[in-house]
């Protein structure tokens, strides 16, 4: 293993596709949780997932990255917060006291969300002294394309993101995306992701918001990056 390494995490229902950058080499892995995914040394590793919260879902990475992605500004999820899923397991209570608050709602597919979140949130306030950060694939896309890419779920939304990551040095993507991902539960299009992810942290090319990052209750920076 390398202490130099890059690595890059997208969750799925069964755990996170982990791809690593290590000089000229490129390796992905399905561990099932993240501490699993980050035991061996790295340099950096980012994460396709709210890292830092605060206590009304509000945040000013999430609006800038939004602003950057328009028109397509639902590709960035909002309004997470802690207390949702530490106070309540259902979602229609979770969201009576969400109004009672005067605050967002919380979709259904942000409250699926919430058990990749938590334990995102839980093991990076436990190693605050580690480079984790968050980074979002479609900022990634959108830098290395250079224009708003079609949605990934399309076949030519698909096929423009491969031609990206190939471009960057992924040769192995197709092998990934077949053969490799077989039997894991992951789709191909968690491992596009993945690897833009990867990137994102390799080349931490910009961030929003771009001056010092906001830090939440728990000293969590919150700030995406790309």
């Amino acid at each position: 293993m390398h202490a130099n390494r890059i690595i890059g995490l997208d969750g799925f229902s069964r755990g996170w596709v982990a791809v690593s950058i290590a000089g000229d080499r490129r390796d992905i892995a399905f561990p099932a949780d993240v501490s699993m995914a980050l035991s061996a040394p790295f340099a950096r590793a980012a994460i396709d997932i709210p890292i830092g919260m605060t206590d009304d879902g509000n945040r000013t990475c999430d609006k800038l990255a939004r602003d950057k992605l328009a028109p397509h500004r639902s590709r960035v999820f909002t309004g997470a917060r802690r207390w949702l899923w530490e106070n309540y397991k259902d979602p229609d209570e979770a969201n009576i006291e969400a109004s009672r608050r005067g605050q967002k709602r919380a979709s259904r597919q942000l409250w699926h969300l919430g058990r990749k979140i938590m334990e995102i949130d839980s093991f990076v306030r436990a190693h605050l002294d580690r480079d984790i950060r968050e980074v979002h694939p479609e900022l990634v896309f959108l830098r290395l394309h250079g224009a708003p890419l079609p949605s990934k779920k399309t076949e030519h939304g698909a096929r423009l993101r491969r031609d990206v990551l190939v471009s960057a040095g992924f040769a192995a993507i197709d092998d990934w995306m077949t053969r490799a991902r077989i039997g894991t539960g992951a789709k191909p299009d968690d491992v596009l992701d993945a690897c833009a992810v990867a990137l994102g942290a390799r080349d931490c090319a910009g961030c929003v918001p771009e001056e010092a990052a906001p830090r939440d209750a728990h000293g969590v920076p919150m700030q995406i990056w790309f």
